[in-house]
């Protein structure tokens, strides 16, 4: 008979449900540099010893475990943490074993009878041998020494105060027998990115509409001439679309006609000509020695270029009669172009995925971004992922991110949600969302409560933008000046990481090509641009100031502490960010209407805050600089959208110095 008996029965430790993971550890979590990881798992045994629970972690290149001693947190589930400060991936899991030490400790203080104690104490001092051992150098001495004071007769006293001791404990704990343990039946990872992929300002402008002459081809050198207007506003990353050459068969015309005159410059996204494809830059932009002095220059005002990755190509792209069994092609021979029935892109040729050279397709793209990483960028907007293979993705940001943890992926996917979810799971760093069509308190707070603290907050950063080049909504449409300055304020407090499409958000573009059309008249993406920068409405000191409230105030760099507070009128949203130890409290409050004066009162959570009921505090209004003296739970708040929409406070507690005044802390 075949017992088919397990390799060690002797295992008695349940070790599940381990959080964080994704789809079973299928995925890794994110966590920036700095940050730390907090894991749970339900653990618990048959009977009722004790258990000691272990966090194990290492980076993935060291073979070294470290452990952490993970705490109870009732009901059998346990809790721990560990930090990560270097780029790259962790290894983390959970193992579990009886702790016959702390068993017989908890056993040994219900004793009563002194013939009962005298016998625990010899069981001890078996359990105190055992590990010594295995224990080495002064633990093993340490230990032995403990069981020969237990095993002596003659002094109970002495023998409890050793047995019940602190030092004794953590021997034991340090060096106990994990031959029995139960180990988490997977290995779970983490990837660790940049600070920058967690918190930053993004601005993204196209450089052939950086010349300050009218109607000329900017090149990258206008681009750079630009940099101190953006890094004055307070950006950390300038995101540029694609600067490769255009096509010429197709082109599209302004305001997207289907007809471009010699004039017309085309769409960036119809990459390819005989100038040359992805790996090239447009002439008319410059030299791709300009594009590296570009990124030296942008680095040099403390920002980072983001360079757009649009996998598709135009009909005179020189991959198509390089590599032709990368594209579909129809029964007439001719190339099949993007479409969207009844909408065609004749100027777009997707690549194929399912082209039996997969693997000749999938290794050239991967060479473009290794590239433009030797040309000195590290971040990149990849344009429309949904479109192309998941597998794809995966198998290219893990080989890229294991040579280049510094680097960053963007993912545009405004597509199903559970699609862009599964592309922020494949790797992306930060995702595009829906964020632009949420205009009411309920939609707002709905949304964003998902985000920062649904199950997406280990995988999914999202990067909020009130517009793009694509997208300008209803609510910018008619909501004036002031739309702009409320999607501004809630893009860049609600979220750590925001972006905004400029000149044409600061100068409040906001004509649509037609009625009902989210495209702009004019679109930058089908014709240069003169922007008149300096015009004295534009909203560019009020974005420079929110920015400098954003990187005064760690509460705003983080995304896991925002909450919705009360306010009682549905135009006003309210809604809270804190550092941990509340040292930074900032509560801000948005007029949603565009058109109206709102006022409410405002409901404060006291105890949250870390607040005295009965105490004054300040609550300092950043962007006004006004300072105003609150009691309570409860506060007035109004609104004027023409003047300026927002609070942003920063709360502060009154406290007694040594020379016995008040002031604000």
């Amino acid at each position: 008979m075949v017992h088919n008996l397990p390799k060690e029965g002797r295992r008695r430790v349940v070790v599940e449900r381990v959080m964080p993971q994704i789809n079973g550890g299928r995925f890794p979590i994110k966590r920036t540099v700095g940050e730390s990881v907090v894991v749970e798992a339900d653990v618990f045994t048959d009977g009722h010893d004790h258990i000691q629970c272990q966090l194990q972690y290492r980076n993935e290149n060291s073979a070294q475990w470290h452990t952490v001693l993970m705490k109870p947190l009732g009901n059998d589930r346990w809790q721990g943490s560990f930090p990560v400060r270097d780029l790259g991936r962790y290894l983390y899991t959970v193992a579990a074993r009886i702790d016959h030490f702390l068993s017989w400790r908890h056993d040994l203080t219900r004793r009563i009878e002194p013939e009962d104690i005298d016998i625990a104490l010899l069981v001890g001092a078996e359990l105190i041998e055992a590990a010594a051992r295995h224990a080495s150098g002064e633990d093993a001495k340490k230990l032995q020494q403990a069981a020969r004071i237990l095993n002596d007769n003659d002094d109970r006293h002495t023998r409890m105060d050793v047995a019940m001791g602190e030092e004794l404990a953590q021997l034991m704990a340090r060096n106990a027998d994990l031959l029995l343990a139960t180990v988490y039946d997977h290995t779970l990872v983490v990837v660790v990115d940049p600070e920058l992929a967690r918190f930053g300002a993004w601005y993204e402008t196209f450089p052939r509409s950086c010349s300050e002459q009218s109607d000329c081809h900017g090149t990258f050198a206008d681009c750079e001439a630009r940099l101190p207007y953006i890094a004055e506003m307070g950006f950390d990353v300038l995101y540029l679309p694609p600067i490769h050459p255009i096509g010429h068969t197709k082109r599209k015309g302004r305001n997207n006609t289907l007809i471009a005159y010699e004039s017309d410059t085309g769409s960036p996204w119809a990459i390819g000509s005989k100038e040359g494809g992805h790996l090239s830059v447009h002439p008319e932009l410059g030299t791709l020695g300009e594009f590296r002095s570009l990124v030296t220059r942008a680095r040099d005002h403390g920002l980072e270029i983001a360079l757009d990755i649009a996998f598709q190509c135009s009909p005179d792209h020189p991959y198509v009669t390089e590599h032709p069994a990368w594209f579909r092609h129809r029964p007439d021979g001719s190339v099949q172009y993007a479409e969207n029935p009844p909408k065609k892109y004749e100027d777009i040729y997707p690549f194929d995925f399912e082209t039996a050279d997969w693997q000749g397709l999938w290794v050239e793209l991967e060479d473009v971004f290794r590239f433009w990483i030797e040309q000195g960028v590290r971040i990149f907007r990849v344009d429309n992922p949904h479109t192309k293979s998941f597998y794809f993705w995966e198998w290219l940001i893990a080989n890229i991110k294991r040579d280049h943890p510094e680097t960053i992926f963007l993912a545009e996917a405004f597509t199903r949600p559970k699609v862009l979810h599964y592309l922020a799971k494949l790797g992306f760093s930060q995702s595009y969302n829906y964020f632009p069509w949420r205009n009411t308190k309920h939609e707002l707070t709905e949304y964003l409560v998902q985000l920062a603290h649904g199950p997406e907050r280990e995988y999914l950063r999202p990067n909020l933008w009130p517009n793009t080049p694509d997208i300008l909504t209803e609510y910018l449409q008619f909501g004036g000046r002031p739309a702009f300055m409320i999607r501004l304020a809630l893009a860049a407090t609600l979220g750590a990481s925001y972006g905004i499409y400029g000149p044409a958000f600061e100068l409040f573009e906001n004509t649509p090509r037609k009625p009902g059309s989210e495209e702009y008249l004019n679109s930058e993406k089908y014709q240069i641009r003169n922007w008149e920068l300096n015009r004295h409405d534009s909203l560019k000191d009020y974005v420079a100031r929110i920015n400098r409230i954003r990187k005064e105030n760690p509460a705003l760099q983080h995304n896991r502490t925002l909450q919705f507070q009360s306010v009682d009128n549905d135009s006003l949203i309210c809604y809270s960010k804190t550092t941990e130890d509340l040292t930074n409290i900032v509560l801000v409050v948005v007029n949603l209407d565009p058109h109206h004066t709102q006022s409410g009162w405002v409901d404060i959570p006291l105890d949250t805050f870390g607040l005295e009921a009965g105490r004054s505090y300040q609550v300092h209004d950043l962007l006004s600089n006004a300072r105003f003296i609150w009691n309570g739970p409860r506060n007035y708040v109004e609104l004027q959208p023409h003047v300026v929409p927002a609070h942003i406070f920063r709360l502060r507690r009154r406290v007694r110095s040594e020379q016995d005044f008040d002031y604000y802390l």
